[in-house]
């Protein structure tokens, strides 16, 4: 089993989406999988679920306990020693891929995760709050068999990213093409290499959960959000994709490698299908097939005709679109087994 996490703490970047259709793709590729909406905000739970209220999900969560990764982890968050119990994810269309609810309670949890990783590990129910997520995530996918386990994160660089990463295998960094994502990536170069260093006394003894005794590896970065044209990215777009992928070979990889917290580039050259040092995929924006997707519950690849609801060249333009989208998730998943493998 591999945990993987999709984390940038510059907002719109499409984790969500990404961790849904990438999800979906390693489920239909024959991969048991779940995924976690780790987001306090829940748009991963909206998107997979099509909850339209507040008291639409509260009944989900009643009618499904343990659905959800807040519940999970409650016991431990409110002092119990009895122990993490393993969750109960809910199956979605896809036979073979299951989410993990999130929860607005998970914000509350911040606070008391943060408290833990810089107080005294004296006190048991305290010393175990960082490690138990990670020890919640386990017992479930072994309960359930999960092959792979998807993480989708908020943006930000608060105590409860740090515990998810930290739990995590390996972790995708998913990008866009603007100034503002360049300087977040230049500050994971500090940020993830300190997360590791601050967690690393709750890899060893005297400690009921801990985190993995290896780091998180760097798995690559995700070029998307940009518009094409004649089938590459806009000229405007190319510049900051440019940047991006210096950004990434200049600063973060050689924060993380001395680390071991990133994949050798010759394991990423024999095992990615593209030719771009750490560069996992290139997704165009998603664009009018996003609307529909999120209408009907379903990645954009995994559309039928009839719910693009359209006709004529729009019709015939939106198919090309979901069918160029089916082929970059399916290589990204691929390519992503044989990484893990």
């Amino acid at each position: 089993m591999k945990i993987i996490s999709l984390f940038n703490h510059k907002g719109g970047v499409s984790k969500t989406t990404t961790a849904f259709n990438l999800g979906w793709m390693l489920a239909e590729q024959g991969h048991k999988t779940l995924v976690v909406d780790a987001d306090p905000q829940c748009n991963l739970t909206a998107l997979v679920l099509d909850y339209n209220s507040v008291d639409d999900i509260e009944d989900f969560y009643s009618e499904n306990p343990g659905c959800d990764i807040a519940s999970g982890l409650d016991p431990i968050m409110a002092g119990s020693l009895s122990g993490i119990s393993s969750g109960t994810p809910s199956q979605t269309d896809n036979e073979n891929l299951f989410l993990y609810c999130g929860n607005l309670k998970l914000s509350e949890f911040e606070t008391q995760i943060s408290v833990a990783l810089t107080t005294s590990q004296a006190i048991p129910a305290i010393r175990n709050i960082p490690g138990s997520i990670n020890e919640l995530l386990r017992a479930t996918a072994e309960k359930h068999d999960f092959e792979y386990i998807i993480i989708d994160m908020s943006p930000s660089v608060g105590a409860l990213n740090q515990c998810l990463l930290m739990s995590s295998d390996y972790f995708i960094v998913p990008t866009s093409p603007d100034f503002f994502c360049a300087q977040a990536i230049k500050s994971l170069a500090s940020v993830v290499p300190k997360w590791n260093d601050e967690v690393d006394r709750f890899r060893g003894e005297g400690i009921d959960y801990k985190f993995p005794q290896r780091p998180p590896k760097f798995l690559g970065f995700i070029s998307q959000r940009y518009r094409p044209r004649g089938g590459a990215p806009a000229k405007s777009f190319q510049r900051w994709i440019d940047v991006i992928k210096h950004t990434v070979s200049e600063d973060l990889i050689p924060a993380l490698h001395p680390l071991g917290m990133s994949v050798e580039l010759e394991v990423f050259r024999s095992c990615v299908s593209g030719d771009e040092p750490f560069n996992l995929a290139n997704v165009a924006d998603f664009n009018s097939l996003i609307a529909q997707s999120q209408k009907h519950n379903v990645p954009v690849f995994a559309l039928a005709d009839e719910q693009l609801e359209q006709s004529g060249v729009i019709l015939e333009k939106m198919m090309g679109n979901r069918e160029n989208f089916r082929a970059v998730f399916a290589t990204l998943a691929s390519d992503i087994h044989s990484l893990t493998e």
